[in-house]
């Protein structure tokens, strides 16, 4: 077999997003000359982590590095330098530590740069303070960052509680740009698709600011063959499902932040912590990420004897040469390994610990049951359990909504039921909280006239010729309760979840013990096996939004010279709103299935827990 063929389409190089973000933030710090001092947004530490060190701010110019809050800079440079997310509150507390500084008699030039856009309004809130004469405003357009090979983020975990809870559109153009930006330096992309209300409001955005800027070819030609964009409230389900993939696990339990993981001294067995960054480059955690934890330990193991017989070689070496040979070559990637599987090891069994807490099993088996539909009463007195033993209030939520998410809302009694034992649990106080998901339709309750409009719908349609079957959808209510349709016409619940092979899986419901493949990638399975919509119409009718497909006539002429020849598999999918670890190794999956390379992009990672806590009303 050829090794094209092994290794599949060669990924565009997302790297050159990095060289871009970092570049034009150089510039912007040599368009202050001189020595200067850095506030930086702490939202946007970890991100900048990603695309400039220290030591290269400080090659530019910055002398003090700060993170901004509400305590006085006491720099001493006389240029003062913002790196900020464009929020209102975070301009108010600029605008009030320069108006301290003034009243200091502290005489400093003042610089923001907002990321990943200026706002107007902004500016209204600096003018409005009357420090807008004082400073100078640029933009720093970092919008998706690499964070591994295959993976771009935004690192807009706000996006989510804005769009989909607020309706605030602000973000959009941001999105927008960072898709012309894709495309060109990756080149047009050819065939387009979509699912969202959100989704289509970004296609039309990127196909106006394309047409703005003309039809301008790419020096590489067509990388990306596919574009795939989809909002978060179309699954709901998957992000609230427990993960259990070992990335998915490190996310949950240690918290994964722009690709870098922190362990503490229960992983190092030491009394420091360590923080790593996350990639493909990492042999070990490369062969181990995308596994379903039960097929990790063994693998750890059997790596360990391996370094253990390459370590070993040493003794056999039989001239200086030869040991000369292997120090250099070998022996700085054996420590290197090393080091990574010591790690992944202290990070399984800090795993494995909680997993092993009481409850946990019972939990899967909730989820489980939720997710088939079967002894959903065993299900809610399960969370009604969690409730009165006050468990975690966020993991409480995630069940919550995971049941009504599944169940197409509650009946009347068990939805005040439970709502009104979590609010005596845990205090009146988090009303807002659960008003905010019943905004968002993950915990809701089920309408005496909704039953009614189904049971209606069942005995029309049953009564109807099959080419007028399709009223029967259009009279089901609404359509964030139809998981379980969807389910069934995806086929998303494997029929032989008992006997799943998890050590060599063949369906990409590993990633939920074979208890469920994700609804989002199950659906994008479909449209790019159907090049379309065509044929699944059907099940687009009961998800939000409206799906759409953009398709573009290529060049006559073929692909420039540079471009990758195997573009028609090369597949970028952009979740709006967020997307977690399981999804991300499912896609991987699916493209090693089908012969594709998924390249995934989102405006966050997420996870239940983060889902539910960026909408909470406890901040």
């Amino acid at each position: 077999m050829a090794v094209s063929a092994v290794l599949g389409p060669k990924l565009p190089d997302l790297q050159y997003l990095k060289r871009l973000a970092r570049d034009q933030l150089v510039h912007l710090l040599e368009s202050s000359p001189g020595r200067k001092d850095l506030v930086i947004d702490p939202d946007l530490m970890t991100p900048l982590d990603r695309i400039a060190g220290a030591s290269l701010l400080k090659q530019h110019g910055v002398d003090k590095i700060f993170k901004l809050d509400r305590t006085k800079i006491h720099g001493g440079c006389d240029q003062l330098v913002y790196l900020v997310r464009s929020k209102l509150t975070t301009t108010k507390l600029i605008a009030d530590q320069i108006t301290a500084d003034i009243r200091d008699n502290r005489k400093r030039k003042y610089k923001i740069i907002m990321t990943p856009r200026r706002l107007q309004v902004c500016d209204m809130v600096l003018e409005h303070e009357g420090v807008f004469g004082l400073v100078s405003i640029e933009e720093l357009h970092l919008d998706l960052i690499p964070l591994d090979r295959d993976l771009l983020s935004m690192e807009l975990p706000q996006f989510f509680r804005d769009y989909f809870l607020h309706g605030d559109q602000t973000w959009l153009a941001s999105i927008a740009k960072s898709l012309v930006n894709i495309q060109s330096l990756f080149g047009p992309i050819p065939n387009v698709y979509g699912q969202g209300r959100c989704a289509k409001m970004v296609a039309d955005m990127v196909d106006m600011m394309m047409s703005e800027l003309g039809e301008r070819q790419s020096p590489v030609g067509c990388e990306i063959g596919h574009l795939f964009l989809i909002d978060r409230d179309v699954d709901y389900v998957t992000p609230l499902c427990t993960q259990v993939t070992y990335e998915g696990l490190l996310d949950d339990i240690f918290g994964i932040k722009s690709g870098s993981v922190e362990f503490g001294p229960d992983v190092t067995g030491t009394d420091k912590s360590i923080k790593i960054m996350l990639s493909g480059e990492d042999e070990v955690f490369r062969a181990i990420r995308d596994r379903h934890f039960s097929n990790v330990f063994g693998f750890l193991s059997a790596k360990a004897k391996e370094l253990q017989t390459s370590y070993d070689k040493r003794h056999n070496l039989k001239s200086v040469q030869d040991m000369k040979q292997f120090v250099s070559e070998e022996l700085s990637n054996l420590k290197k390994q090393h080091k990574a599987l010591t790690l992944h090891i202290g990070a399984c069994e800090t795993i494995t610990k909680n997993k092993s807490r009481g409850d946990f099993e019972e939990q899967m088996r909730t989820e489980h049951g939720l997710l088939e539909g079967v002894d959903v009463r065993e299900c809610i007195n399960f969370i009604e359990e969690s409730i009165n033993r006050q468990h975690s209030r966020t993991e409480v939520l995630r069940l919550l909504c995971m049941l009504s998410s599944t169940q197409g809302g509650l009946p009347s009694k068990d939805y005040k039921s439970l709502k009104t034992q979590f609010l005596q649990s845990y205090g009146t106080e988090h009303l807002l909280t659960l008003h905010n998901l019943k905004k968002l339709g993950l915990f809701v309750e089920q309408q005496a006239q909704d039953a009614t409009a189904n049971k209606l719908a069942d005995k029309m349609a049953a009564k109807l010729t099959d080419g007028m079957a399709s009223l029967q959808l259009q009279l089901q209510l609404p359509k964030k309760s139809q998981f379980r349709a969807v389910s069934r016409k995806l086929n998303l619940i494997p029929k032989s979840a008992e006997n799943f092979e998890l050590r060599n899986p063949n369906d990409m419901a590993y990633v939920f013990s074979g208890a469920y493949a994700p609804l989002s990638c199950k659906l994008i399975e479909q449209v790019l096996q159907r090049e379309g919509w065509t044929g699944v119409e059907d099940i687009a009718k009961l998800l939000p939004g409206d799906n759409f497909v953009h398709l573009k006539a290529k060049s006559a002429k073929g692909k420039a010279s540079g471009s990758n020849p195997d573009s028609d598999k090369i597949v970028l999918v952009y979740f709006l709103g967020g997307c977690s670890y399981t999804e991300v190794s499912a896609l991987r999956f699916l493209g090693k299935q089908k012969g594709y390379r998924f390249l995934v992009a989102t405006t966050a990672l997420t996870n239940g827990g983060r889902l539910i806590e960026s909408v909470s009303g406890w901040k």
